[in-house]
């Protein structure tokens, strides 16, 4: 995968050269802006310019807000970028992520070597909350460019080199290496999202998958005829109107104890959703190339997972499918056997996903016995009536699981929101002639798409993620400005390693 940054640790230099970006803690009221004792140091060639430019700019160290100088006098920064933090006391792990991007997204595009002195007053800034800041640069500086054969000034990134300077580096670096493999992970399902249905087929994403192995993942492709075999009626007809072969990849990364039941992860992989013979509007539609995101971000994480050598037993599982109108297609009105012996009525070939993740579900219980599973999916409309963009909806047989996914939605920013499940939403999905249908009408449509899907997991602690609202297109942040947000990979790679590993 392309870098667009390179980054690298290192002690306090001796002197400031080239971009620099110094960091400024927002003080008390009616005091300027504070700076580590070692920063003033550096600047003390220019102080006074700096302390002028300060009170004319009324910067006061706030978080996000920032202050720059041209080739400052008594220095040999070409530029100098002076970031505000706001209240030292107060920063997360978040808020370090959060001013990385911020960092990023201030360098102009022709920056090529860049020093970020990671100091703040009053004590060292910690190893962790430093590669949190590397990170936030890492994802701000993604792009998705490759199509693109004439590129506007505007519209051109920074590929810079970064040095980030802090006192313990060594023990930076150690931190760093857990996070380039997240980092990697996010870019590798934004990439997969933000990849066209024609070249990102269930067959392509099968084998991007499959390079997963260079990092000590085993990777298994289930083919239409095993597929056949294994009875995965639900998953098959909604890629039988389509001329590519639907296909369920699984990924194993074996990290924890011998003999340890795993920790499962399954995506929906719709490459494209026309919406079946339920056709959609043709208004928005180009955007059903991601409506594979909930795959993209399993194989992310497992690639995270692997890449930091994470202490537990994890499989990964994605059913790889493209909805299309054609003479084969399935009908409304249809009736398909599901991997479980349960029949479903198609009442709407637009709700299609809860079909794949019906039958991968029920494979994954079956085959793997896990310690929980999580699936994630670009499920449904209604969650971003319900949510809007910045809460995936959460859905859960279990409370101790619910708990833990909320609590690492809040440590990583991926937010998630708990809506219900109960026996009573279940009389909207009984069907007349089928052990139930695929969908339950206009009223709580996010709720009935999780009860079917409960129908499937039977008593294995379980999670449903709807992430309609914020895999694409989500509200551009810090340290994303890409259509595909690989939502979902830090949090549950946070959710592992807080709770799950050895």
């Amino acid at each position: 995968m392309p870098d667009h940054v390179k980054i690298s640790f290192a002690k306090f230099p001796a002197a400031l050269e080239g971009i620099v970006v110094l960091l400024a803690a927002e003080p008390a009221e009616g005091e300027a802006p504070a700076l580590a004792p070692a920063v003033e140091a550096l600047l003390a060639p220019s102080g006074p310019l700096v302390a002028g430019a300060v009170q004319a700019d009324r910067f006061t160290g706030k978080s996000g807000k920032s202050l720059e100088l041209i080739a400052p006098t008594g220095l040999d920064a070409s530029r100098l970028i002076i970031m505000g933090v706001g209240k030292v006391p107060n920063l997360n792990a978040f808020d370090w992520l959060k001013l990385g991007g911020a960092i990023m997204g201030r360098l102009p595009a022709s920056a090529k070597d860049v020093s970020v002195v990671v100091a703040l007053p009053g004590g060292e800034v910690p190893a962790e909350a430093a590669a949190e800041l590397a990170l936030g640069l890492r994802l701000r500086a993604y792009a998705f460019d490759r199509y693109k054969t004439k590129k506007k000034a505007d519209e051109a990134s920074p590929k810079p080199k970064v040095t980030l300077y802090i006192e313990d580096d060594a023990a930076a670096k150690r931190a760093w290496k857990k996070r380039e493999g997240i980092g990697e992970g996010v870019v590798m399902a934004r990439d997969l999202v933000n990849e066209p249905a024609n070249v990102l087929t269930p067959t392509e994403f099968a084998k991007r998958a499959g390079d997963l192995a260079k990092v000590g993942v085993d990777v298994e492709v289930l083919g239409e005829k095993d597929l056949k075999k294994l009875g995965m009626g639900a998953l098959l007809g909604v890629g039988q109107g389509s001329e590519q072969e639907t296909r369920v990849v699984v990924m194993r990364w074996n990290g924890g104890k011998s003999g340890e039941a795993p920790v499962a992860f399954v995506g929906k992989g719709v490459v494209f959703d026309t919406g079946g013979i339920s056709i959609k509007q043709a208004a928005g539609m180009e955007d059903m190339k991601g409506d594979m995101a909930g795959a993209a971000c399993v194989v992310g994480l497992m690639h995270a997972l692997a890449s930091r050598k994470a202490k537990v037993n994890a499989v990964g599982l994605i059913g790889l499918v493209e909805n299309m109108p054609d003479g084969k297609a399935q009908r409304p009105g249809d009736i398909v056997t599901s991997m479980s012996g349960q029949t479903i009525e198609i009442i709407n070939t637009d709700a299609e996903g809860r079909l794949v993740l019906g039958d991968v579900l029920w494979y994954a219980k079956e085959r793997f016995k896990p310690q929980f599973m999580v699936d994630l999916a670009t499920l449904t409309g209604a969650i971003i009536v319900a949510l809007g963009t910045e809460h995936a909806g959460l859905f859960s047989n279990n409370d101790t699981l619910a708990s833990r996914l909320t609590e690492s939605g809040l440590t990583t920013g991926e937010k998630v929101w708990r809506l219900p499940l109960s026996a009573e939403y279940d009389k909207l999905i009984d069907s007349k002639f089928a052990d139930m249908k695929n969908t339950g009408g206009r009223f709580g449509g996010s709720i009935t798409a999780a009860q079917f899907i409960q129908r499937f997991v039977g008593d294995v602690p379980w999670a449903h993620l709807d992430i309609a609202g914020t895999a694409m297109a989500s509200p551009a942040t810090e340290f994303n400005r890409s259509w595909g947000a690989g939502w979902g990979v830090r949090l549950l790679d946070d959710l592992v390693a807080r709770h799950y590993e050895s």
